[in-house]
C-alpha cells in the first residue's frame, strides 16, 4: 500500500481541525444513510469470519504437521504464537492504516495479503515456508476486525448499532465453534494442506465480491508515518504478547519470559509517551479520557479473559485428561458457540434498547454461575453436562461481548472510532495472554502440589488414578480463578452507564 500526494495535499495541512474533518471525510452522514449497506456487511463479516476460522482450524492439525514436515513440539507452536504476535502488532497500527488509506484499499490489501498467506501455507514444502505463510496471513487478519468495526461504526447511526455488532458477535462466536469440529474432521480424512484449501476459496470470492461492491467511507486524515512509533508499537505489544503467552509454558521466572515482558513493557512506555506528544498519533491513548470507553474496554478485557478460561481449559481436560478425540472436544464447544452465534444479534437489539449495563450485569451473573459449574469436575463427569454448562456460559458471553463493546465505542466521538476499535481489540489480545498464562500456571502449580501432597515428596509410587485426580484438581483450581474474573467483571459492570454523545458529533 503506497500513498500517492496530490497538487492540494500541501494546502489542506494548513487548514484548521474543523476544516479537515470535513473535507477529509470521503462519505458524508447523508451519503452513508443512502449507501446500500447489506453487501459492504456481508463481504466484511465474510473477511472477519475465514480469518478467525483460520486461526481455530490449525490447532488440532499440529500434531499431523509436526509428522509431515519432521518438526518439533516446540518448533510447531511458533506456527500459532507467530500468527498471534504478527496480529497483536498489526492491530495497534489500524487506527492509523484507516485514517491513511480509503476503506476498500485497505479491506482489499488486507484481504489479498491473507490470501497470499493461505495459498503460501497450502502449498509450504518446508516449516520454514509455513513460518511465513502464517505471517502474511496474520499481517492481512490483524487488520479486518478492527475495520470491520469501525466502518459497522460509521455506516449505522449510534440508534442501530448494536444490531450492527450483534451480527459482528455471531462471527466471532462462530467461527470458533466450527473451527475444531471442522478441522478434527479433515485432518482424520485428509491431509492437513486441505485446511488451507478450504479456506482459500472463500478468501478469493470474498475479495472479487469487495472489489465491486465495497465502499469508501471512512475518515481519511492522512497521518505522517512515524516509523519510530511502529517499531516502539511492535516491540511493546510485542514483547508483552510473547511474554504471557511463553509464561504459561515457560513458568514466570523463565529468561526468556522476563526479558520479555522487560522489552515489552519499557517499549509500551515510551510508545505511549510518544502517542500523547504527537499532533497526530499512531494510537491515540486520549481514547481513555472517556471513562465509558476505559470502564467498557476493563470490563471486556476481563470476560475475554473468563472466556478464554473454557477455549483453554476443556480441550485439555476433555483430550488429555479423559482421552476423547480432537473432533470429540471440538463437539462439546460447537452447541455453546452456535447458542452464542444465535443469541448475539438478539443481544445487540435489546442493546438499542435498554443499553449494555443490565445486560452486562445478568451476562456475567450467567457466566460466573456456569464457570463456578466447571469448578467440580471429575473422571466421571457426564459429557451431556459439559455440554449443558459450556452452553449456558456462552449465552452469558452473547449478553455480554458486543453490547459493552458498542457502548464503549459509542461514547467516542467519531474521528477517534479507529483508534477505540484499534485499542479494544489490541486490549483483548493482552488480555487473552494474560488469561492464558495465568490459568496454566494456576492448573501446573496447583497439579504439582496435589502430587507432592500425595505422594508425600516422591512420584514413584503414584499410580494413573492419583496422577490424573492430581491433574483435574488442578483444572478445577483454575476454573475457581476465571470466576474470579467474571465476579470482578460483574461488579464493574454496574457501574457501566450510556455515555453522552461527543459535543463535535452532536
Amino acid at each position: 500500500m503506497t500513498f500517492e500526494p496530490n497538487a492540494s495535499y500541501n494546502a489542506l495541512a494548513c487548514m484548521d481541525e474543523k476544516e479537515w474533518r470535513t473535507i477529509s471525510t470521503p462519505t458524508s452522514v447523508s451519503q452513508t444513510e443512502t449507501i446500500n449497506k447489506t453487501p459492504i456487511v456481508a463481504v466484511l463479516l465474510a473477511g472477519a469470519f475465514v480469518a478467525i476460522l483460520n486461526q481455530t482450524l490449525l490447532n488440532t492439525a499440529i500434531p499431523k504437521i509436526m509428522a509431515d514436515l519432521s518438526i518439533s513440539a516446540s518448533q510447531a507452536q511458533w506456527l500459532t504464537t507467530v500468527f498471534m504476535l504478527t496480529n497483536g502488532v498489526m492491530i495497534p497500527v489500524t487506527a492509523f492504516l484507516i485514517e491513511r488509506f480509503t476503506t476498500r484499499r485497505l479491506f482489499l490489501t488486507a484481504m489479498s495479503l491473507f490470501a497470499v498467506g493461505t495459498l503460501i501455507a497450502a502449498l509450504a514444502p518446508s516449516f520454514s515456508y509455513l513460518l511465513l505463510a502464517r505471517i502474511v496471513q496474520a499481517s492481512g487478519a490483524g487488520i479486518l476486525i478492527p475495520l470491520m468495526q469501525t466502518v459497522f461504526l460509521t455506516i449505522f447511526p449510534r440508534e442501530k448499532r448494536g444490531a450492527a455488532m450483534g451480527m459482528v458477535g455471531l462471527v466471532i462466536a462462530f467461527a470458533p465453534a466450527i473451527g475444531p469440529t471442522l478441522s478434527g474432521w479433515l485432518v482424520q480424512t485428509y491431509s492437513w494442506r486441505v485446511l488451507f484449501y478450504v479456506v482459500l476459496p472463500i478468501a478469493i470470492i470474498d475479495i472479487i465480491v469487495a472489489f465491486f461492491v465495497m465502499k469508501n467511507v471512512t475518515r481519511l486524515t492522512y497521518p505522517k508515518v512515524d516509523v519510530f512509533s511502529i517499531i516502539l508499537s511492535s516491540f511493546g505489544f510485542g514483547g508483552l504478547l510473547y511474554g504471557f503467552s511463553s509464561a504459561g509454558q515457560s513458568g514466570w521466572g523463565s529468561e526468556k519470559v522476563l526479558i520479555s515482558l522487560a522489552i515489552g513493557a519499557v517499549a509500551l512506555l515510551i510508545f505511549i509517551f510518544r502517542q500523547l506528544k504527537l499532533a497526530r498519533p499512531i494510537l491515540e491513548f486520549r481514547v481513555f479520557k472517556y471513562g465509558v470507553f476505559t470502564l467498557a474496554t476493563a470490563t471486556g478485557m476481563i470476560v475475554f479473559m473468563t472466556m478464554i478460561s473454557g477455549e483453554l481449559l476443556l480441550p485439555i481436560y476433555m483430550q488429555n485428561m479423559r482421552g476423547y478425540s480432537p473432533l470429540e472436544s471440538g463437539l462439546l464447544l460447537l452447541p455453546g458457540a452456535v447458542l452464542m452465534g444465535v443469541m448475539s444479534p438478539i443481544s445487540g437489539k435489546l442493546f438499542d434498547k435498554i443499553g449494555a449495563r443490565w445486560l452486562a450485569v445478568a451476562g456475567l451473573a450467567i457466566i460466573a454461575a456456569a464457570t463456578y459449574g466447571f469448578t467440580n469436575l471429575t473422571a466421571d463427569t457426564s459429557f451431556t453436562y459439559l455440554i449443558i454448562v459450556y452452553a449456558i456460559r456462552m449465552f452469558g458471553m452473547a449478553l455480554v461481548m458486543m453490547p459493552i463493546t458498542t457502548e464503549g465505542l459509542n461514547a467516542l466521538p467519531n474521528r477517534l472510532i479507529p483508534h477505540g476499535t484499534a485499542m479494544n481489540n489490541t486490549m483483548r489480545q493482552v488480555a487473552a495472554s494474560i488469561g492464558t498464562a495465568l490459568l496454566v500456571t494456576v492448573m501446573t502449580n496447583t497439579t504439582k502440589d496435589r502430587i507432592q501432597e500425595l505422594a508425600s515428596g516422591s512420584t514413584d509410587g503414584l499410580d494413573r488414578a492419583e496422577k490424573l485426580h492430581a491433574a483435574i484438581h488442578g483444572l478445577n483450581v483454575s476454573f475457581f480463578v476465571a470466576v474470579g474474573f467474571a465476579v470482578v467483571g460483574l461488579v464493574l459492570s454496574f457501574f457501566i452507564r450510556r455515555g453522552e454523545i461527543a459535543e463535535e458529533d452532536r
